[in-house]
């Protein structure tokens, strides 16, 4: 996904100052980007994510967070800004750290656990065969969506995000 938002030029290195982290800069239509993939567990994100946007001065009204969601049916992109965690514990922990829920969240939509399958082994299973090529679609859509925040804003880039499962057939 980041080759997609960044360009070929972008490469993932380890964080500065000791922070658990990976970080891409790249530079979109929009201007200069960081992408930073915390390699700290899920539900420490924010140990990473909040140093790294102080270090880069990045306010957290420019600030994405790209997550999984299991209310939004497998295939669903959406993009909004502010508004609670959701119960998401990588979510909860950046929130924390930033001392602020006034973030834009893209969230990827991944469907409802079956049955009474446990909602944290749903998430990190593998995708199925026949999902996998939809996720590299979504991916793409994705990072599209991102393209269009940081050169038009949020508005545009919440319409494109909405409009995503029917543009590849999903919706």
């Amino acid at each position: 996904m980041v080759r997609a938002v960044a360009g070929p030029e972008a490469r993932f290195k380890k964080a500065k100052r000791g922070i658990r982290a990976e970080v891409a800069e790249a530079v979109l239509e929009g201007g200069p980007a960081v992408l930073v993939l915390p390699t700290t567990f899920m539900n420490e994100s924010g140990q990473a994510v909040a140093p790294l946007a102080r270090y880069f001065g990045v306010e957290p009204d420019r600030l994405v967070l790209v997550h999984d969601d299991i209310d939004l049916p497998f295939g669903k992109l959406r993009f909004h800004f502010g508004r609670g965690t959701g119960g998401h514990n990588g979510v909860t922990s950046v929130v924390r750290s930033l001392g602020t829920t006034e973030v834009w969240r893209l969230k990827f939509g991944v469907g409802r656990p079956p049955g009474r399958m446990d909602p944290a082994v749903f998430v990190l299973r593998h995708f199925s065969a026949a999902e996998r090529s939809d996720v590299d679609l979504l991916v793409g859509e994705a990072a599209e969506v991102l393209r269009t925040f940081a050169s038009a804003g949020g508005e545009p880039a919440t319409q494109r995000a909405g409009e995503a499962a029917g543009r590849i057939g999903l919706a």
